[in-house]
Formats: C-alpha cells, structure tokens, sequence
C-alpha cells in the first residue's frame, strides 16, 4: 500500500505498518530452496507487483518449505477462481513439485457445489477437493454431508469465525465488506460505525451507492437477517431506498463510481477499491468498516475435502500449501484478499483479519438465500 493513504476500519486508524524494512530480495533467499527439492520456485514467484506491494514486510507463517512435499494427482473442483488466478497459484505448485498434478475441473462455485451433491446421491464424487470462491457453496456441501472432516493441522492456522464450527471447510482468503468512500466528499467521521444509522445519516442522503443483485450483496443482506432479524432487514433496506441510494451493475463499478465522485460512498468487498487505487493512485477513496454487525461481514474463499476421497492425506496437504505463507502471500497481494492467517499482512495497511470485527453470523448459514431474495423484493431492492 503506498504510504499516502491510511485505511481504518471505523474508529481503527490502521496506518501503514508495511515499513520499508524488508525488501523482496530478502524474502526470495528466504523462500527458495532448491538445493533440496530442484525446484527454483521463490517467494518472487508468489507475490504481486505494483504500488500497493512494494516494501511490504516479510510474511510470517509456515513456509511450503516446511510441509510435506505434494505428490500424486488431486481431483480439484474450483469454483470461481479470481479471473484465472487461482489457476496460477496450482501452476505455482505444480512448479514446485514436479511429482504432483491438479486435474481442475472449473464452473461456477453453485453448479460444483450441486454436482458434488448430487454425485453423493448417486455413491461418490471424482472430486478430492472443492476449493470455492464462497461460504455459501462449501455450506451446501458441507450440509449434504459430503464432506470429511478437516486435520487439526490444517484448521489450526485459521481463526475461528473463518472456518467451520464443525471442521468441514476452512476459509483461505477473505472479502470484507467495507465503505468505500470519497475523501474529497467525505470525512471519516461522516461514515457511522453502525450500519443501521446509515438511513438516518444526512451526509449520506442521496449520496451512496449499492449493487443488489451482486452476491456479495446478497450475502450481507443474509447476514444482516440472521444477525438482526428479517423485520429490521427489511425496515433497513427500505430505509436505503428511501434515503436515495443508486444502484450499479456491480462493487467495482460501484467503487469506481465513488472514486470518481459520481457518489460519495458505496458498499462493496474491501478489495475493489484497492483495484481502483492500483490503477488510478491518485483516485480521492479511501475505506471505513462498521463494527459488529453485517457491514463488517468477512466471508471467504475456502476448501472441503470431499468424502470418499482416496486420497485424504495428500488433500490434506494441498490445503495446507493454500494456507502457508507463500500461498497466503499470493492472495494478499495479486488478488488483494485478506490472508486467514494473521502472520500475512493484508495490502494497503488494511487492518488484519483478527483486528476486524466481524458480526457473530455461522457463515455456513449464508448458503439459505431465499428468505433473504424474498425480503430483497418485498422492499423494492430487486
């Protein structure tokens, strides 16, 4: 993140601690190891470029170094997958180890999640692992008992609150949701910490955006019905209607629409304005979370190993190499993810995943969609 702007979460003035005091040279001495392994695979490899990388600190964390080799073929369905990234991150791996392969089979998150489904209704999936861009995928297989549960040694790295009760899944990058809004419109102090004050907050009349018929969108309007309860919901998204918010296609377009002034703040994953400052570092926007309620929601990309598997114990360990640093680098800094382990700083100053303050919502919950559509319509947002 460059030094220039300091994003907070409400009332957290999380300034810059990404302090000039590693450079990558260093890391990639630390990372490499190819006189044991033959590989010439670096932490170089795995991280970013562009203004919101340089000078970041070493990540913290278990290195790939220190797992166990991967070795033999995994059967990986990936749902979403960040525009081909996450492609790149198995490529990265199969580098690595020249004895393992991924076969992926790539859809959307949803149709995955019902293929695996309905292949257990039929005796058993092809699938090893499920790696999906949302919660609410790894809860419809989770929920359909497909799953097996996760080694201790692969939950452990995770906080609880992003991975799940029972040890089903376990989150490997994070969306928070966030405030994106314009510096040159706005103060800090104008954005509330509450998200319910949002309606009765005369800075933000006629002034904010939203994108309803996103996901994202959908998933924190659920976490706001199971957290508050579907009555305040509905009273709150009516309140957003009246109160004059616009609507977008989409977060990013949302976001860019903030940075250019078009509206003074929206609400979008966390992420979309560090793309808007990627491309345009001198864009006016900066970033404010709420707290404690489901406009600090963090979902997350997340994996499952898939009951039946053959092959538990290797499964096992490529999620592990998702959770290590290297791994965990990657998602920070080319997808701009929040890292679920809090050894890896996030990009831009951003707070880390254990200084958020997220609502206490079962994100597996997040899978029941339909009450939260039905209230969605009932109060004109769709």
């Amino acid at each position: 993140m460059s030094e220039r702007r300091t994003w907070t979460r409400r009332r957290f003035l999380a300034t810059s601690t990404v302090g000039a005091t590693a450079g990558l040279s260093g890391c990639i001495s630390q990372f490499t190891n190819s006189e044991e392994s033959g590989t010439t695979v670096s932490m170089g490899d795995f991280r970013g470029s562009g203004p919101l990388v340089e000078s970041r600190p070493q990540p913290g964390g278990t290195s790939m170094d220190d797992l166990p080799d991967l070795d033999g073929t995994l059967n990986v369905y990936l749902g979403g997958g960040e525009g081909g990234l996450y492609e790149n991150l198995i490529d990265l791996l199969e580098q690595k180890y020249s004895n393992f392969t991924a076969k992926t089979r790539m859809n959307s998150s949803t149709q995955l999640a019902n293929a695996i489904v309905e292949a257990k209704k039929g005796g058993q999936s092809r699938a090893d692992v499920f790696w999906s861009i949302d919660s609410t995928s790894l809860g419809i297989v989770a929920d359909a008992n497909a799953t097996t549960k996760l080694p201790n040694r692969v939950q452990k790295p995770v906080p609880k609150g992003f991975r799940d009760s029972d040890g089903k899944w376990v989150g490997i990058a994070g969306r928070a949701r966030s405030i994106p809004y314009n510096t040159n419109k706005l103060s800090e102090s104008d954005i509330p910490n509450k998200v319910q004050q949002f309606t009765q907050t005369p800075a933000l009349k006629g002034a904010m955006g939203w994108a309803p018929t996103y996901g994202a969108f959908k998933s924190f309007v659920t976490a706001m019905r199971l957290n508050a309860g579907p009555q305040k919901t509905k009273q709150w998204l009516k309140g957003m209607v009246n109160h004059g918010v616009s609507k977008y296609p989409d977060e990013f377009i949302t976001s860019n629409a903030v940075a250019d002034g078009e509206i003074a703040a929206g609400f979008a994953n966390h992420y979309y304005a560090l793309r808007v400052q990627a491309s345009r570092p001198d864009a006016p926007i900066d970033l404010a979370f709420t707290k404690n309620d489901a406009g600090a929601l963090v979902n997350v990309s997340g994996t499952e190993i898939i009951e039946g598997t053959e092959k538990k114990e290797l499964a096992a360990d490529f999620i592990a190499h998702l959770l290590s640093a290297e791994a965990q680098e990657f998602f920070a800094t080319k997808t701009f993810a929040y890292p679920m382990i809090p050894e890896v700083k996030p990009v831009g100053g951003l707070p880390t995943v254990d200084e958020l303050a997220p609502p206490k919502v079962d994100l597996s919950k997040l899978s029941n969609l339909e009450p939260t559509l039905k209230l969605m319509k009932e109060a004109g947002v769709l």
